[in-house]
């Protein structure tokens, strides 16, 4: 009976942590954005602002999954996101990674879907932030080396979309053309969910027989020098890269540092 109890309250507080994320990205698109736009006429510093709003937001919703039971967090070197010019990347296990991500990095940049962009949910924000949308092809390695190069911290999910249950999609190699073109560390994020909710093709209200626990794993920095260390083109470097950071995902085996294939 219990159990059941459990099962019906986390399905209840899923469904309203979902209407309040619904609500407050229409809130934020049409009162919070509209008078930021209003009060701050400097595109670069009403960017600012948005990013922070969002943050804050992100960071006010997970406090509510948590309050709620609808999950518990665990976050291992956190204070390796307390720096600026990240270069995040990340596994993508679950739907609610980048509200994660994104409520523990202060102002972060991010690659989002184009839809996002479109969705009436989120396209405020998506829009106010100026997040690099990632229909944009070639100029976004571009775009995304840029916002490093101004100090912003930049987040990206080299799946290019939720890890299907079925196990590991190979990694894009954008990811890796930002690292390598722009010769800029990699900080890797490795999110571990159990059990796993919220996965690719699940429906919100299935909810797991017990919470969930997110397990967000922040590692040291892994150069790019390594990967070009013989004088290959950035192809290559690349490549190797992702392989690297394949491993590094997906293996739950040691981490080969600087390892080629």
């Amino acid at each position: 009976m219990g159990e059941r109890l459990d099962i019906a309250w986390r399905t209840a507080a899923t469904g309203l942590c979902f209407a309040t994320f619904g609500v407050g990205g229409l809130m934020l698109r049409t009162l919070v954005f509209p008078v930021l736009g209003l009060m701050v006429t400097q595109p670069a510093r009403r960017q600012r602002w948005a990013r922070a709003c969002i943050s804050r937001a992100f960071r006010l919703f997970v406090r509510l999954m948590c309050g709620l039971g609808v999950m518990s967090i665990e976050i291992v070197g956190a204070e390796r996101l307390q720096r600026r010019g990240l270069l995040i990347l990340a596994n993508h296990p679950t739907l609610i990674d980048v509200v994660l991500l994104m409520s523990l990095v202060d102002g972060a940049d991010c690659i989002v879907k184009a839809s996002l962009a479109h969705n009436p949910f989120t396209r405020g924000p998506v829009r106010a932030a100026g997040f690099v949308c990632n229909d944009s092809g070639p100029a976004m390695v571009e775009d995304c080396v840029g916002t490093l190069q101004r100090g912003h911290n930049l987040i990206v999910f080299p799946e290019g979309t939720r890890t299907p249950r079925t196990g590991a999609r190979p990694l894009q190699r954008g990811a890796a053309n930002i690292a390598v073109r722009g010769r800029w560390a990699v900080t890797p994020v490795r999110i571990c969910a159990q059990p796993l909710t919220l996965a690719k093709g699940d429906r919100w209200y299935r909810v797991p027989p017990r919470r969930m626990h997110m397990r967000l794993e922040v590692g040291p920095d892994i150069p790019v020098a390594p990967f070009l260390a013989d004088g290959c083109s950035d192809a290559v470097a690349a490549r190797r890269l992702t392989d690297h950071l394949t491993d590094y995902f997906f293996d739950k085996g040691a981490h080969r540092a600087g390892h080629h294939h």
